[in-house]
């Protein structure tokens, strides 16, 4: 069996570095990490396209839910465009209903836009009512990787379902388990049989003082990848 793929998710150059030098397989390049991933500056996509591991861009135009009025979808088409212009081989978008089903029609469209890059479904997909249903439209609209916790805040708390989701899955799309791994609970995840993990990695950062923090540009609970807990992960995952 081959090894899990650890990957990292970033959201500024330090972020790309670190990530790299700590020795990550992939990563998830985004912008505004705090509010669960955005999707990433032009100017950090094309630093990025000359990482030497892949880098797979975030497709998602705001915080909060993943109903998107067409407005949004315009939006993500537009970013799907840049991430092929900078050159990164992949996307990682989601959307769906008010009811938490995954919308079909906006993921077409997004697919559709992608064509030629791999997709990875984001964890819009802990939103789906069942599990197993969201795991086979995922698979007959052509993604490739499910990143996902099982439902719960953290990838640790969720399982019995991350069991159960791979199990279903078994072995026709990736699954990824993300939120909250570290090297600490990477063993007892990766025991249930998914084929990547997804972490930040990060730390909080001290707020520094002076003129940017007073003017509210430096936000509190800033954390910061870490090339140190990277490594820690993967050692874990290699070991375990």
């Amino acid at each position: 069996m081959p090894e899990p793929t650890l990957e990292i998710c970033v959201d500024d150059a330090a972020g790309l570095a670190a990530a790299i030098s700590g020795g990550a397989d992939r990563i998830e390049l985004c912008s505004a990490l705090a509010v669960g991933g955005l999707t990433p500056t032009p100017g950090l996509m094309a630093l990025a396209a000359s990482a030497p591991i892949p880098v797979h861009a975030m497709i998602r135009p705001r915080p909060g839910d993943f109903v998107f009025s067409d407005d949004d979808v315009a939006s993500m088409e537009t970013d799907i465009d840049a991430v092929r212009s900078a050159g990164l081989p992949s996307v990682v978008l989601g959307a769906t209903h008010p009811d938490g089903t995954l919308d079909t029609a906006t993921l077409k469209r997004l697919i559709a836009r992608a064509s030629g890059l791999g997709l990875t479904l984001h964890r819009a997909f802990d939103l789906a009512p069942d599990f197993p249903a969201a795991i086979d439209t995922a698979i007959d609209l052509g993604f490739t990787r499910i990143l996902t916790s099982g439902g719960a805040r953290r990838a640790i708390d969720g399982l019995d379902a991350l069991r159960a989701i791979t199990a279903h899955a078994a072995g026709r799309i990736a699954i990824m388990a993300g939120s909250g791994v570290t090297a600490d609970n990477a063993e007892a995840i990766l025991a249930l049989g998914v084929t990547d993990l997804h972490a930040s990695a990060s730390r909080a950062i001290a707020i520094p003082a002076g003129r940017a923090t007073d003017l509210g540009y430096v936000a509190p609970g800033m954390k910061r990848t870490d090339a140190a807990m990277v490594a820690a992960l993967k050692q874990a995952m290699t070991t375990g």
